[in-house]
């Protein structure tokens, strides 16, 4: 018996997507992107991966620079613990890096403050407080240490206006570093404002209503809205501040030439005097192995925080 078969409908099949090459304009968008980083790329290689693979070399030589260089091993790095100038220059540093970040963020947020609540020629004023921190440490320090000379500096005359009798700044062993600190508050304070202000200036203005219509008054206006959405400002000012506080140099070398004593001799001075004034490369070079593991310990470690003290506004 014949069976009649029916044919099936035909589908209409779905169009599949296109396995063709990328289009050309993709090809030329990603070439033009990489030729716009690859100058800070090879500035990275060049400048900062470069010498950090050659401080790892050289830190396991023995090496004056004028002889040949001879295998070490890791008695660079066993010669840093009985070094009592290395452990006394890492303290400085922290004590340093310690009092004056803090120092520093809160002037810059004081000022910071300031500037924002809409007063006249706001941008001359932001100007001015930035000059100390577009100006060349070399200069500043040079100003600093006439204004810290004992009897005819500016600070002890105006200390002297208040019946206080100044200290001998530079070269007394508990305000040498004080002195320093001084400073590079004073010279950096300006970076941080800037950041600050352009973070409060984002901050909606519906928040600040909605918290007066609460009833908040501004202390807990800027505690409860100002300071969370300025966090992320905030972790950023404090990461470059602390990195660039564990390589203090220009000022200390300048005012103080480390002294008096090693009172002010940072870790750095010592590198620089470890491997340019007593030629010693390979020590020179584990000490600042040992200054690039401390500035990435405590950069992990901020970051490990940041989900906690940072806010971000989605």
């Amino acid at each position: 018996m014949a069976v009649d078969t029916l044919a099936a409908p035909a589908t209409t099949a779905s169009p599949q997507p296109s396995s063709g090459p990328t289009p050309r304009w993709r090809n030329r968008e990603t070439l033009t992107a990489w030729l716009f980083i690859l100058p800070s790329l090879i500035g990275f290689l060049i400048f900062t991966a470069g010498p950090v693979v050659a401080a790892g070399v050289i830190s396991l030589l023995d090496w004056n620079l004028f002889s040949p260089p001879r295998w070490a091993g890791l008695r660079n790095f066993a010669r840093l613990g009985p070094d009592p100038t290395f452990w006394s220059a890492l303290g400085n540093t922290a004590y340093f890096t310690f009092v004056s970040v803090p120092l520093t963020i809160l002037v810059s947020l004081a000022l910071a403050l300031l500037l924002n609540q809409g007063l006249r020629r706001v941008a001359v004023f932001r100007s001015l407080l930035l000059l100390p921190y577009a100006t060349i440490t070399v200069a500043v320090a040079f100003v600093w240490i006439w204004l810290y000379i004992p009897h005819d500096g500016l600070v002890n005359a105006v200390l002297g206006l208040f019946g206080i009798n100044g200290p001998t700044w530079l070269i007394s062993d508990n305000w040498a570093m004080p002195a320093l600190i001084l400073m590079s508050v004073w010279k950096g304070f300006g970076f941080g404002m800037v950041v600050f202000l352009a973070g409060l200036q984002a901050i909606p203005q519906q928040l600040y209503e909605a918290a007066r219509v609460d009833g908040t008054s501004p202390w807990q206006s800027f505690r409860n809205v100002t300071l969370p959405m300025l966090s992320p400002a905030l972790f950023f000012v404090i990461v470059t501040s602390v990195i660039g506080s564990f390589q203090v140099f220009d000022q200390a070398l300048i005012m103080t030439n480390g002294g008096p004593g090693t009172r002010t001799t940072t870790l750095v001075m010592y590198i620089y005097r470890t491997g340019f004034e007593n030629y010693d490369q390979g020590y020179a070079a584990a000490q600042s192995l040992v200054l690039f593991a401390f500035i990435v310990l405590i950069t992990t470690t901020q970051f490990l925080f940041q989900r906690r003290l940072v806010h971000y506004d989605n």
